[in-house]
């Protein structure tokens, strides 16, 4: 597996707190990390600066032992993302965003690329990674991507919608949750929502829906729904990146994005059962692949 897209630092701010809390982050990353975790070979290829967040960065990648390529990147800043937790746990952002990288040279081993978040949108970084996902595709590997929407760096819908559309038909599995759809498509269903990001090119597009679980829809007309576990919320930061991390696990697993009805359930219903492992913990803190068999065992 190989992951392209920022890594950065959450200031983590709470309500009712007079502190911010330093978190390392970046949905790309997190997404890399929960891969990791659930012992799936993968490589991150990601940017930050020699600054004191990226330090951070650094600190917290190799401690958990992902394998980072470092690309050249222009201005050498490290992206900072401000997370206002609000009482119910979740989680709005604002970012001091630059996301320029000078060279992204996947792996050869590679056979699945993800990417998403800020990589997909922030320019000039945006346009090389969507090119590559095509170079990629073309060259026959499966190419998956979460659109993670974040209209701080992007506040015109009709831009997004339509870098959304580029993405969407630049790879084959794409994800979004009811509140980035609720945002680009405004006044739809988030059935009808998907089913318009499925007809710019993907074979499977998957929507998150928070405590109330995910569903997908295929181009061979399937559409399936899965609940979320119970849990206690302590926040849910990362949450998305879980889940996609466990997505990709199973499009390595199956050799590429499952198919069938009975397949796709089970791959969703795990996916959320990660996604609310994190929702249990502060920050994004994916669980181990032994934790996940644990918590999905009756």
């Amino acid at each position: 597996m190989t992951v392209v897209g920022e890594a950065l630092v959450d200031l983590l701010w709470r309500a009712g707190a007079r502190e911010v809390h330093a978190a390392p982050g970046g949905s790309p990353a997190n997404v890399a990390v929960g891969l990791h975790r659930l012992e799936r070979p993968v490589t991150l290829l990601t940017s930050w600066g020699d600054d004191p967040p990226g330090e951070l960065v650094r600190d917290h990648l190799d401690g958990i032992g992902v394998d980072v390529r470092r690309v050249p990147a222009g201005p050498g800043r490290t992206i900072v993302a401000l997370a206002y937790v609000g009482p119910d746990g979740a989680a709005t952002y604002d970012f001091l965003a630059s996301w320029d990288p000078r060279a992204l040279e996947v792996p050869e081993d590679t056979a699945v690329l993800h990417t998403g978040s800020l990589a997909a949108v922030v320019e000039p970084g945006a346009t090389r990674v969507l090119e590559l996902c095509g170079e990629q595709r073309r060259a026959g590997r499966a190419v998956a991507a979460d659109l993670n929407v974040r209209p701080a760096v992007q506040p015109d819908p009709d831009a997004y919608r339509a870098g959304a559309a580029r993405l969407a038909g630049a790879g084959d599995v794409l994800k979004a949750s009811d509140e980035d759809l609720a945002w680009l498509y405004p006044g739809q269903e988030p059935t009808a929502a998907a089913r318009a990001l499925l007809a710019a090119g993907p074979g499977l597009v998957v929507v998150t829906l928070g405590g109330k679980g995910a569903f997908a829809v295929t181009r061979d007309g399937d559409e399936v729904w899965v609940p979320a576990p119970g849990i206690a919320v302590v926040d849910t930061v990362g949450a998305g990146d879980t889940f996609q991390a466990a997505l990709l696990d199973a499009i390595a697993e199956h050799g590429g994005p499952p198919t069938g009805r009975e397949a796709l359930s089970a791959v969703l219903t795990r996916c959320a059962t990660a996604a609310a492992i994190t929702c249990t913990r502060v920050g994004a803190d994916p669980p181990t692949r032994a934790e996940l068999t644990a918590f999905s065992q009756p």
